[in-house]
């Protein structure tokens, strides 16, 4: 998979990982695992660059007696998830137009674009 499609595809599974409720690192990866695999040096540059592009906060608190850090999701962050999802559908319609069936020999393409409908008539 492309490298930039593979980081816009994480950076939307850590989003949506925290739109429910703010989460920690090792929980963020535990509630993936059943979508992808990530690892904590994969993660926290994306939870990092996630912070720096406005779409999440980070708080710490102490657990245990160690320090803890608490992603929560602005509002950025939710219209991130918002513009993927289009993204998505988009994506989705390229798929299905590169997996067609081929059309077979002599038939010209099916279109169902009026416009298009009206240039080949002109």
């Amino acid at each position: 998979m492309d490298n930039q499609m593979k980081r816009g595809l994480l950076d939307a599974c850590v989003l949506a990982s925290i739109k429910g409720a703010p989460s920690y690192g090792y929980q963020i990866i535990k509630d993936m695992k059943p979508y992808v695999e990530i690892s904590e040096s994969t993660l926290y540059p994306i939870l990092r660059r996630l912070e720096a592009a406005g779409y999440l906060t980070v708080r710490s608190e102490t657990h245990n007696g160690r320090v803890r850090k608490y992603y929560h999701i602005l509002p950025a962050g939710m219209d991130r998830i918002r513009q993927f999802r289009e993204e998505w559908r988009e994506l989705t319609a390229v798929y299905r137009f590169i997996t067609r069936p081929p059309d077979p020999p002599g038939d010209p393409p099916d279109s169902s674009d009026p416009a298009e409908e009206g240039e080949r008539k002109a």
